[in-house]
């Protein structure tokens, strides 16, 4: 069997099951409102890492809940400011903490959640380090989701 990057209609079908409850959210889609990385914001941002940490987890068989790996790939950066006008130096380190503040607020998150998203930007958060497969599959989504976003941003087109 021929492995793709990319999800069957089955899947499309069982991952949008799971994100539409918080992509869809108001308070979520506010996340349009700020940048990223380059011209990314950060809702298109935590849509990706959603579903290239479901793309993971699907193409490596791993035997996790799904449901709260893509609630909190959705929430993991739900800190809502610009954190390039934030004025904080350190946000790589402190917005795990606020997002996952934020989404204990606004949502029903779980324990188990709220650890994913707090320990999404390790190693950088040194002590923060994922507890669960679905915190470590989270992890690796986003840096391959930000790694991409980063490059595209810098690396000039033909057209430049």
């Amino acid at each position: 069997m021929k492995r793709s990057f990319r999800l069957s209609d089955d899947e499309l079908k069982d991952f949008m099951q799971y994100a539409k409850p918080v992509a869809g959210d108001n308070r979520v889609r506010r996340m349009r409102g700020f940048i990223q990385h380059g011209a990314t914001t950060t809702y298109a941002h935590s849509l990706s890492v959603a579903y290239t940490a479901f793309l993971i987890n699907r193409r490596l068989g791993i035997k996790t809940d799904e449901k709260s790996l893509i609630k909190a790939a959705l929430l993991h950066d739900y800190f809502l400011y610009d954190w390039h006008d934030h004025g904080d130096r350190l946000h790589g380190y402190h917005h795990p903490d606020i997002a996952g503040m934020n989404a204990r607020r606004d949502f029903d998150i779980t324990d188990k959640e709220y650890d994913m998203i707090a320990s999404h930007m390790w190693p950088l958060t040194l002590f923060h380090i994922p507890r669960s497969k679905e915190g470590w599959i989270l992890t690796l989504a986003d840096k391959i989701c930000s790694s991409k976003e980063v490059i595209r941003s810098t690396v000039p087109s033909a057209e430049d």
